[in-house]
């Protein structure tokens, strides 16, 4: 142990802590603005700087580690200058125009500039100006980059993808694209983990929320708005909501009060996609098919978009099941448009994502029948539904718990957890147990492919599973990083399973890069929590005990992997070329 003072406060700490994590231990806060733990370490900024007694400079405490006898000062007067200078400079080549960003009241440059009463600018502003095509799901501004170097990091480190890099030197420096490409040319899976973990407003996703109002004022239009699991568990963070007030029933009353026509839990689609996605895996299974390599889910459009790209001899192992967005979709434009009796033409459908990547994966196309067209028409993430409920001026937690619309109102608890990793492997082997043996299983029988904590083993967990006498050999990874690792080892041989479950974000779509953002903090798991908690006290845990799943096969789908079923809730990833925009 280390035995230093912070602020007169006597510390032990063990060695190798650094400086800021040492003051943290005794409650005091040293303020940081590229400082990400274990990612972005490197005190770009130099906001976090302290006075050590007996040293000349200040020292940096991100990536300065303890001395035995050292004496700190966190807010001295001279730290404070050199804080506020540093934020000073860091806003003259920043654009300052708060109220038209979308991190406005949410954004750690805007928080430090006030904490330090910067109110006027000693530095001319030098404003970088790149081009950036606005109609690609991910934004980036150039003129709010602070070249903190956080979406280098992550996506370097946590993705593996290398989408950004640095280019110029000195005052010069800017943040753009890798190897002088365009967004477009390079190989992004549009995971948004560069959004969530970028301090300022400098990425963010497309804005949709615009065509959303446009298709409600429609007269013509009759707008069906879907709500991804994992939104639930985020939603309410930012609106003064606990969990148990930020009900999903709540969204859907918000979204009625906008103007949205029907409103329905994609949880249904998720256990419309366990009963496509389970059938097809007993059918490769028992075929023989997966002797060599495994079957891997389709559900999580940043993970299709980084096999595709990185290992495309795997392609040919993705389920062909489209994701519950699409299938909703598809279900949406076919089954409920003939159940209102109108055209899939006056359908507008909306989706309530946790992610980026869903806006690409809306641009893939549906033709059935005399319909060509799109399955989704518009979609929003999570914050992008915060800001549109915080635009009706309505106190939230006036919002009622209302039920989805019928006749796909309900959802099971394997449907609810798609939103958490390792999710939709244990809905999936539910619904397997019980196709190859007619009875279901205990519904927590598959809880050791939940994953434990952040980036717990590599973001994987590993498990076997005997049902009667078939071992099935199953494994699940969420962040990209983690996810070529495993794919790099199943090439060379060291692994076999029979079955992988793939989600893009760490943590799973509950960290999804559409989600809402605490800087420099990790939710995912957390909000996993709620979901298993939702789980474990829904009336059905099955997704093939889901009577309105059964009521759609009856009504129109006639059966899982039927030729229609194939039609409306299957494709073929070598055909369709989404992945490019």
């Amino acid at each position: 142990m280390v035995n230093l003072t912070i602020n007169g406060v006597a510390v032990s700490v063990p060695e190798n802590t650094t400086i800021m994590d040492a003051a943290a231990s005794v409650g005091i806060t040293i303020p940081s603005l590229c400082y990400l733990k274990e990612i972005n370490e490197i005190a770009a900024c130099r906001v976090c700087v302290v006075e050590v007694e007996g040293k000349n400079r200040l020292v940096t405490s991100c990536n300065n580690t303890v001395e035995e006898g050292m004496v700190i000062h966190t807010n001295s007067l001279k730290a404070r200058r050199a804080r506020k200078h540093n934020v000073e400079l860091i806003l003259s080549q920043h654009d300052c125009m708060c109220v038209t960003c979308h991190r406005n009241d949410f954004c750690k440059l805007q928080l430090l500039a006030s904490d330090l009463k910067i109110l006027e600018m000693p530095y001319p502003i030098q404003v970088v100006h790149q081009n950036w095509n606005h109609d690609y799901p991910l934004i980036r501004q150039s003129s709010k980059c602070i070249k903190c170097m956080r979406c280098v990091q992550i996506c370097d480190k946590v993705q593996s993808l290398h989408i950004w890099n640095v280019e110029g030197t000195g005052s010069r420096t800017n943040v753009n694209v890798s190897g002088n490409r365009t967004i477009e040319e390079v190989d992004c899976a549009l995971c948004g983990q560069c959004i969530t973990h970028c301090p300022v407003g400098a990425l963010r996703e497309r804005n949709d929320s615009e065509e959303l109002w446009q298709a409600i004022e429609d007269p013509d239009k009759i707008v069906v708005a879907q709500v991804a699991p994992a939104v639930r568990a985020s939603w309410g963070e930012t609106l003064g909501l606990s969990p148990e007030e930020a009900t999903v029933g709540k969204i859907f009353d918000a979204l009625k009060k906008m103007g949205v026509d029907y409103v329905f839990d994609t949880t249904f689609s998720a256990d419309l996609t366990i009963m496509e996605e389970g059938t097809e895996f007993i059918k490769r299974f028992t075929s023989g098919e997966l002797k060599e390599k495994p079957m891997f889910t389709s559900c999580c459009p940043g993970w299709v978009r980084f096999v595709k790209s990185q290992y495309p001899h795997y392609v040919r192992q993705l389920s062909t099941a489209k994701s519950p967005q699409q299938m909703f979709g598809a279900v949406m434009k076919t089954y409920f448009a003939e159940k209102l009796g109108v055209s899939p033409d006056k359908i507008h459908t909306v989706s309530v994502m946790p992610c980026v990547a869903k806006k690409s994966e809306r641009e893939m196309d549906l033709f059935y029948g005399e319909y060509a067209g799109k399955e989704i028409d518009t979609v929003i993430t999570t914050r992008e539904l915060v800001r549109m409920i915080r635009s009706l001026h309505t106190d939230p937690k006036l919002l009622k718990d209302i039920e989805p619309d019928l006749p796909m109102r309900e959802g099971t608890g394997a449907g609810v957890i798609f939103g958490a990793t390792g999710g939709v492997m244990e809905a999936a082997l539910r619904s397997a147990y019980y196709l190859i043996k007619g009875e279901n299983p205990p519904a927590d029988a598959f809880k050791a492919v939940r994953a434990q904590g952040f980036n717990e083993n590599d973001g994987l967990q590993e498990a076997d599973f005997m049902i009667d006498d078939i071992k099935v050999r199953t494994a699940v990874v969420s962040g990209l990083g983690n996810a070529r690792k495993l794919l790099d080892r199943i090439d060379r041989g060291e692994v076999h399973y029979d079955f992988v479950e793939v989600m893009a974000c760490p943590g799973g779509c509950v960290g999804g890069g559409g989600q809402m953002i605490h800087d420099g903090e990790e939710w995912a798991f957390e909000r996993g929590k709620t979901l298993y908690y939702l789980d474990e006290n829904a009336d059905i845990r099955y997704s093939h005990d889901n009577p309105d799943i059964q009521k759609l096969y009856e009504e129109y789908m006639e059966e899982p992997n039927s030729h229609k079923a194939h039609q409306l809730l299957h494709t073929d990833h070598f055909k369709n070329t989404w992945t490019s925009l």
